[in-house]
C-alpha cells in the first residue's frame, strides 16, 4: 500500500469518526469534492498546504496525522 493510499484511509476513518460526509468535509476544508474523493482513494499526492488544511479540519497537529499514517 502506498503512502497516498494509507493517508486516504486515515482521512476516511477520521471523517467517519467525525460523522460527516465527504461532501461536507470537502466544502468545509475548501477542497473540491472530486479532488477529496481522489485523496481518499489514494490517487493524489498532496501539497503541504493541503495536508495542513486537512489536519486543521480534524483539529490535529500535522505530526499526529503523519503518525496515524505510519501506524497503518
Amino acid at each position: 500500500m502506498t503512502t497516498a493510499e494509507k493517508l486516504g484511509r486515515v482521512i476516511v476513518e477520521l471523517r467517519k469518526a467525525k460523522g460527516v460526509s465527504q461532501e461536507t468535509m470537502a466544502n468545509e476544508a475548501q477542497i473540491g469534492r472530486k479532488y477529496m474523493s481522489d485523496i481518499e482513494n489514494g490517487k493524489r499526492n498532496l501539497s503541504l498546504d493541503l495536508l495542513e488544511r486537512i489536519a486543521t479540519y480534524f483539529n490535529l497537529p500535522l505530526s499526529e496525522l503523519f503518525q496515524q499514517v505510519e501506524k497503518y
